[in-house]
């Protein structure tokens, strides 16, 4: 099998091909951006690509051509099934509501009418959801129906940028004041302010709808659970200080003894119901019950994650380093082909 690899710097990108290199796999690196990349996959049965959700490029095409070259037979990663939610909060809440999952309870609204009058109707505090956005990024607090009114009134209006150059350059200083950004960071976030990404002049606002989520108090962290290939590890992240999300925060522990078995059956579960490849699921605990927030095929990554071990399909720990990009790979393979030992 000769695998194609979209080539970027970052990500699972370079990991993937460390792999190939390492496995004596054949592999070739391609830009899934030229217009005769389906001609230069020709000679390739399989394509990698960690499509991401703040590249505008990535987001005009890249679910379409993956699902194009798997109806042609080819492998690829990450799958339909596997990726078409990626960076959807809304069609998340159908697909995990469809089979049943813990979801977070959610609402989305198509018409002002209708958001208005649940608005008067509901409890509050609420959390307020685009679509798109990770890392915390289109989060926010909805303490009151004033407030809701108003950004209800401003999703059927004019609409929300999906790049907020204050809220960015904030973040980086949050970032900066943990000792995990530099100074130079924050003057790109300055240069933010005037000079604005491609993504946010490209990408129109989010408008014509409203995602809601409950408002789940009392939890000091959230949970990272993630599987690659069957395999499962996680990580707790502690909220922000003076804030509600924890996504986003780079505060984590590392302790696979605070993670709920319980949350692992669920992630196993959702993860064969769903023939998912790759999933991260962000959690919560609601009075002793975990809670799907939402999900993502991919995920950031830190050596330490990689490094304490992981769960198998019968809830065992196996202790230890190990390798998920090489898990991602070996999913796309049969076993009949060649075998990989996991590392």
């Amino acid at each position: 099998m000769k695998i194609a690899i979209h080539y970027k710097q970052g990500g699972f990108t370079e990991r993937w091909i460390q792999y190939c290199k390492e496995n004596n796999i054949e592999y070739k690196s391609v830009n899934c951006y030229d217009t005769d990349i389906i001609k230069q996959l020709g000679d390739c049965e399989a394509l990698l690509w960690h499509h991401h959700h703040a590249d505008y490029k990535d987001k005009l095409f890249a679910k379409q051509l993956l699902f194009s070259l798997q109806q042609a037979g080819k492998k690829v990663f990450p799958d339909f099934n596997t990726g078409w939610h990626f960076d959807d909060k809304v069609g998340q809440k159908y697909l995990l509501e469809s089979i049943h999952a813990p979801l977070v309870p959610s609402y989305v609204f198509y018409t002002k009418e209708e958001a208005i009058k649940w608005a008067k109707e509901t409890s509050f505090p609420k959390v307020f959801k685009l679509r798109g956005g990770a890392g915390a990024e289109n989060v926010r607090l909805v303490k009151n129906e004033r407030e809701a009114k108003k950004l209800i009134s401003k999703a059927f209006g004019k609409g929300f940028r999906q790049y907020n150059a204050i809220n960015n350059l904030k973040e980086r200083w949050r970032k900066y004041q943990l000792g995990k950004s530099t100074f130079i960071d924050i003057l790109k976030g300055v240069t933010r302010l005037v000079c604005p990404t491609t993504f946010s002049r490209l990408y129109s606002p989010e408008k014509g709808y409203v995602y809601f989520q409950d408002f789940i108090p009392d939890n000091k962290t959230d949970y990272r659970i993630k599987i690659v290939n069957g395999k499962c590890w996680g990580f707790q992240r502690k909220v922000r200080t003076d804030d509600f999300r924890a996504s986003g925060s780079d505060v984590l522990i590392f302790d696979n003894s605070l993670i709920p078995i319980e949350m692992i059956r669920i992630s196993f579960d959702v993860y064969q119901k769903l023939f998912f490849k790759s999933i991260a699921f962000d959690f919560v605990v609601k009075e002793s019950q975990p809670l799907i927030v939402e999900i993502s095929y991919c995920f950031g990554f830190e050596e330490q994650q990689l490094s304490n071990g992981y769960w198998t399909k019968d809830l065992m720990w196996h202790e230890g380093a190990f390798n998920p990009f090489g898990w991602m790979i070996e999913s796309i393979k049969d076993s009949s082909e060649f075998e990989i030992s996991n590392k």
